[in-house]
């Protein structure tokens, strides 16, 4: 046995000399002779030399010495022949050697269906599989997998069904892997039905199996279903292994169940798979799809891979959790390593840029996108809409809307949207009937940001009579319109058809909707139905501050002192404080923040200079403080009211300071702006003579020239 070892060595040597000869070749038989008096040896032989071929021309040399001893018709050798081809990547070559041939039985078949499979050939791998059975060929257990792994990738149900057939006919309706093998397919299919039947006759279900089912459910949306299954998975005894366990923590991303995901996660600690680099992905996206950004974080930094779905993971939750400047620097970063981004990547870092609110950083995306290969893509078209709404300029946005070529309602309703962001409802009005001209037919989101747009713009009569032509496209309002509409009507004194409104809804009114009346009556100090609508909302909403805020400030619009103390003292007790208040404003593309009475900054000496000065100035033309605005916040600091020191005062004081003359000072703030900080935003657009872009909780304020564009509509 040594003997023939070592002349199989010697002869893979000589196939490894650069040129062959005469002498080559009688050397090589003389060694085949030696080590091969029989067929057994024979094969050994050839088949050593094939496992240890690392090029074409091994594999030529072989097939010509396979000539010269009469063994090119081997079934067995040639199947090995053809098997190492596939591997070696000479895949025209190996099917060269199959069609030549002459009788091909079913193991022939299984190699080269298995090669085209193994190079994700499927199309090659259905074709073959036909040609088997044109043939007359019967499958065995070992042709069915490939051909039902390229059923699955090609999404080739129908056939898929076919093959499926098959297998019962030929007798392999137990094989366990076969069985598994189909149940894969179903899933990639996105045919849970058919893979539920699979599995639900299995009659030995292994973890691949449960773990099929699984991740078929999860990936075809069904998160529910699939965390089903897996708690009968651990009833039945079978343990998880991680792929499984990256299924279910998926699972649980999609539905946000945070504490059990972090019950699981204490699993995949026991278990001793928290080092599995595809469970900490998983982990990743679960901690961030569900907020935990900074819990994200840690695991992130501890992964070595750079997977483009992993930094989507982080990027999307920074950017859905409000941690815009987080989201966009792991951008840059990610670029900085030369990651290819995809969509997702540019739709999570486009949202990101629309909270931060800087018009230079939605420029520059705007920019990137145009000298990217997503610049055609709908979607992040779409984003770049809203983005430069939201980020103060209307005018970008509608430049892009003009140029995007291939508009579809989504889009139409995009730029509605960023319209009445800006209470521009007149031409959101004109646009949706340019949209009627186009054919394009209207969706929900196209009516809400038609009626936003309206109780921004102060057209009742035009919303109201688009609230009530919905059912006319087939669209039916849900909460969100009920709450805008009561905002339009609010907002224009119509309190009592506000509240009947609502006592018609034909579902039962939200927190919002409450929220909305409650507003309006804030705003026209109706304190009866206030106090009602209130009640309402706080059954509804009990955590969100801003619902006491509006009451409080209702009572302290009527001076009704113990209603307020009332509320401050409801606040206490469940453990809840007022939003603290802070304004932004982007000087040469950087953005600085300051918070009422903001000493912290480096410049605060010649800020507050500044704001003294704009004082005197705002005095001398007359400007008087409303006193009852000082009422409109629970602490006494605020109720003493340093107006002056309010946080977008202290960021225009900042803007004057740090630009040039006549630039455009473009603020965002987290609250909805006073009535002094409106009222001396205004007059101060007129002594300074620049424009000065607002944007608050609610929408945009363009001051210039001593006026607002929201006509002190808001």
């Amino acid at each position: 046995m040594s003997l023939t070892i070592n002349l199989q060595q010697r002869a893979f040597k000589l196939l490894h000399l650069p040129h062959k000869n005469s002498f080559v070749n009688f050397t090589f038989t003389r060694l085949f002779s030696s080590s091969s008096r029989n067929s057994v040896d024979a094969v050994s032989f050839y088949t050593s030399l094939l496992e240890k071929s690392t090029h074409k021309i091994h594999l030529f040399q072989i097939q010509n010495q396979l000539y010269i001893h009469g063994l090119q018709n081997n079934a067995f050798i040639i199947t090995k022949f053809i098997s190492r081809s596939f591997e070696l990547k000479q895949i025209d070559y190996g099917r060269q050697v199959f069609d030549e041939f002459p009788d091909r039985h079913v193991f022939l078949w299984n190699a080269i269906i298995r090669g085209y499979s193994m190079h994700n050939m499927f199309d090659e791998v259905v074709e073959m599989y036909s040609t088997m059975q044109r043939a007359f060929v019967t499958p065995d257990a070992f042709t069915f997998p490939n051909v039902l792994k390229s059923c699955g990738a090609l999404s080739a149900v129908g056939y898929g069904r076919t093959v499926h057939a098959q297998i019962f006919r030929h007798g392999y309706e137990n094989d366990a892997f076969l069985q598994n093998g189909l149940l894969s397919f179903y899933v990639k299919c996105e045919e849970n039905a058919g893979a539920r039947v699979i599995f639900d006759r299995l009659r030995c279900k292994d973890v691949v199996s449960w773990t099929l089912i699984i991740s078929g459910y999860v990936q075809n949306g069904q998160p529910m279903e699939a965390l089903r299954i897996f708690g009968e998975m651990r009833g039945s005894g079978v343990k998880p292994d991680w792929i499984a366990l990256v299924s279910v923590l998926k699972a649980y991303s999609v539905v946000e169940d945070l504490n059990q995901g972090r019950c699981l996660h204490g699993l995949v600690i026991r278990m001793g798979y928290e080092l599995e680099p595809d469970l900490r992905v998983a982990l990743t996206s679960l901690y961030a799809k569900c907020g935990q950004v900074m819990a994200a974080k840690s695991l992130f930094d501890q992964i070595k891979i750079e997977d483009v779905l992993l930094w989507n993971s982080m990027i999307s939750g920074f950017a859905k959790s409000g941690h815009a400047t987080e989201a966009l620097e792991l951008f840059t970063e990610m670029m900085s390593r030369n990651i290819q981004p995809d969509a997702v990547t540019i739709q999570s870092s486009i949202l990101a840029s629309a909270q931060l609110g800087s018009l230079e950083q939605a420029k520059w995306m705007d920019n990137y996108v145009s000298n990217s290969s997503f610049r055609d893509d709908i979607v992040i078209r779409t984003a770049l809409i809203d983005m430069f709404a939201k980020c103060g300029s209307v005018e970008l946005a509608r430049r892009v809307f003009n140029q995007t070529a291939v508009k579809d309602v989504v889009v139409w309703s995009a730029m509605i949207v960023g319209y009445g962001l800006h209470g521009r409802g007149r031409e959101a009005i004109n646009l949706f009937n340019e949209m009627k001209k186009a054919g394009v037919h209207p969706n929900d989101v196209t009516f809400l940001g038609l009626i936003t747009a309206c109780s921004h713009s102060g057209l009742v009569e035009e919303g109201w009579e688009l609230f009530h032509s919905m059912k006319g496209y087939g669209i039916e309002p849900h909460q969100k319109h009920y709450a805008s509409v009561v905002d339009l009507l609010g907002r224009a004194g119509h309190l009592e058809k506000a509240y009947n409104l609502i006592t018609a809804m034909p579902i039962d009114p939200s927190a919002s909707v409450w929220g909305a009346l409650l507003g309006a009556c804030k705003m026209h100090r109706h304190v009866t139905l206030g106090e009602y609508a209130a009640e309402k909302v706080l059954n509804l909403d009990v955590l969100n501050t801003g619902h006491y805020v509006q009451l409080s400030n209702l009572y302290a619009s009527a001076r009704i002192w113990d209603g307020v103390a009332k509320v401050r003292d409801l606040m206490k007790a469940r453990g809840l404080s007022k939003d603290s208040g802070y304004s932004m404003i982007e000087i040469n593309g950087k953005l600085e923040a300051f918070r009422m009475g903001d000493v912290s900054h480096p410049r605060s000496n010649e800020i507050h200079k500044k704001l003294e000065w704009l004082e005197r100035r705002l005095m001398e033309s007359g400007f008087a403080p409303d006193a009852e605005s000082a009422l409109h916040d629970l602490d006494r600091e605020e109720r003493e009211m340093a107006l002056c020191n309010h946080s977008e005062r202290l960021a225009i004081a900042y803007g004057l300071i740090s630009s040039p003359a006549g630039a455009t000072l473009r603020i965002t703030k987290n609250l909805r702006a006073c009535v002094n900080c409106h009222l001396a935003s205004k007059l101060i657009s007129k002594l300074v003579e620049r424009e000065i872009v607002v944007r608050d909780a609610n929408r945009f304020h363009h001051f210039k020239d001593g006026t607002c564009s929201c006509g002190d509509y808001w």
